[in-house]
């Protein structure tokens, strides 16, 4: 239902009038800008009148927020890519059989059993999730052969190109076996940053009477510096203790909420014009910071921008923003 919103918003232009908008700023500032280096004569400065740097900021928020609806449009129609990653004999497997809920994977009590991708599309209230599970990762000179040596080369691709990590740890070994922790501490070394990470937290069943509560194990190995955890789940894969939450948390992760109502269903082409034209306004804001303001340079990373909206809106020729420039300003008569 979000996903068939949110392409009911790009087919009535709710996408493309944003985007226009946009480009319409972004020609506000060019204006300013061209008007700036073509007519010095008029001793006019037309950046601090207009408040060209307030305007540059506005514009990179509201291209901020454009970017996060529509990536959120874009999975919501395309699904979350997930990939289950850990230690051998974690659980992996068996959680990806309890999202499934079927036998989809071998488990086993022998380290190393999963040595290539298991991949499952399930469907999570109306949200297609493609969940794959991966070879166990520890030292190479642990595996057992240059097969399992593959498979964790596998796994390292398939964590750079995830939308999702789930991050699977063994609560009966966390805080008690430090050698466990060491390889826990170094694949979170390791984990991409770009990527939310979900901290599974498997066979909370093991947990007795009396013994350590799960937040508690978790805290002797913590973590390394600038890893961040989106969520924490606590869990029992083979006795499907905490699934709900793990999916509640997925959900949020593909932008399944109540406060998602103004996704758009963009293209993976759209996306990649916002990006480039974020990247564009972050060095236009440096140029304007600069102590020594380069108006060529300015004026070049504006027209980048505009350029890449320009790709998803239409044209916007070099006699347009004449017209614009004398159409605002009273110059060169």
């Amino acid at each position: 239902q979000q996903a068939a919103r949110s392409a009911s918003r790009s087919l009535a232009g709710a996408f493309s009038a944003q985007v226009q908008a946009m480009a319409l700023a972004v020609v506000r500032l060019r204006t300013l800008v061209e008007a700036t280096l073509d007519f010095p004569e008029e001793e006019i400065d037309f950046l601090q009148r207009d408040d060209a740097h307030g305007q540059l900021q506005q514009l990179r928020a509201a291209l901020r927020t454009l970017m996060a609806q529509a990536a959120q449009g874009v999975l919501l129609r395309d699904g979350l890519r997930v990939v289950i990653a850990g230690q051998p004999n974690v659980g992996k497997s068996a959680l990806l059989n309890a999202l499934a809920g079927e036998e989809v994977a071998i488990v086993t009590p022998v380290a190393g059993t999963t040595r290539d991708r298991i991949s499952q599309t399930l469907n999570i209230q109306g949200v297609p999730l493609h969940v794959t599970d991966t070879a166990g990762l520890r030292p190479s000179e642990q595996a057992s052969d240059e097969v399992e040596r593959i498979g964790m080369s596998k796994t390292w691709q398939a964590l750079a190109q995830a939308d999702a990590v789930l991050w699977v740890r063994d609560l009966a070994r966390m805080g008690r076996d430090p050698a466990y922790d060491d390889q826990d501490r170094d694949i979170a070394r390791r984990l991409p940053r770009a990527v939310p990470l979900v901290q599974v937290l498997n066979k909370a069943d093991v947990l007795g009477k009396g013994e350590a509560s799960a937040q508690d194990l978790c805290a002797p190995p913590a973590l390394p510096p600038g890893v961040a955890v989106a969520a924490t789940v606590e869990l029992s894969a083979t006795q499907g203790l905490g699934l709900p939450a793990l999916g509640r948390a997925l959900l949020q992760l593909a932008g399944a909420s109540d406060t998602t109502q103004g996704a758009f269903s963009a293209r993976g082409r759209h996306l990649q014009a916002l990006r480039a034209c974020q990247n564009a306004l972050d060095a236009a804001a440096q140029h304007l910071g600069a102590a020594h303001l380069a108006l060529e340079l300015l004026a070049e990373e504006l027209r980048l921008a505009h350029q890449q909206l320009q790709s998803i809106t239409g044209e916007f020729s070099n006699e347009d923003l004449l017209g614009e420039i004398f159409g605002r300003f009273c110059i060169g008569k």
